[in-house]
């Protein structure tokens, strides 16, 4: 069985994941595939050096991800065509990753993507969970982590489908508001209702 984990920004999503990880079931990341594919010798590396142009490198040969990020923002036409490079190849990468995690044995698999309902990928996996937090306590937590003051975390959190919305397109919920102990019993819940782990 393949599990998509999903979340919102700040919703707790890294703190289920590693919860999988301590009970032996691998995860395979978004975030991670997405660094590892444009890394040198890649092919969106590649691809992404003949469209952006040198200039986006950094001294070590490594893409200058600011820089990148600062040109595609405030360019639709040239971010499409970057997501147009990324997109397929972390998709690839999330693939091969899972496929070996089954050939080594593993029966369940979990792609941690943050982007999972947005991004059209539920077809990638056999069951979605959400971490769920409310409004409120999603603001809390981003405005603690990343010190970067309210404003900044409304915006941030505004650029996200709403987690109300995530909700009614998830098979389970894990509702995060409460304490690791609460998030950890739900979890476990929901693996036995899938029969990944039988107590």
């Amino acid at each position: 069985m393949i599990i998509g984990l999903t979340g919102g920004i700040s919703s707790g999503k890294s703190t289920v994941s590693k919860m999988f990880k301590e009970l032996n079931i691998p995860v395979v990341d978004a975030d991670a595939a997405a660094r590892e594919v444009v890394e040198p010798g890649e092919n969106a590396y590649q691809d992404i050096v003949e469209y952006f142009g040198g200039d986006i490198l950094l001294e070590t040969g490594y893409i200058d991800r600011k820089k990148l990020g600062s040109i595609v923002f405030k360019d639709e036409e040239k971010r499409k065509v970057l997501n147009k490079i990324v997109h397929p190849a972390v998709r690839e990468k999330m693939r091969k990753d899972t496929k070996e995690h089954f050939q080594s044995g593993s029966e369940t698999v979990v792609m941690d993507i943050p982007l999972l309902f947005e991004s059209d990928l539920t077809h990638m996996v056999d069951k979605t969970l959400l971490v769920y937090v409310s409004d409120d306590i999603q603001l809390q937590r981003l405005i603690e982590r990343d010190k970067n003051g309210e404003e900044d975390a409304r915006q941030r959190i505004g650029s996200q489908m709403p987690l109300e919305e995530k909700r009614l397109l998830a098979d389970e919920i894990i509702d995060n508001n409460g304490t690791i102990e609460e998030t950890r019993s739900q979890l476990l819940i929901v693996l036995e209702r899938w029969k990944v782990i039988h107590t």
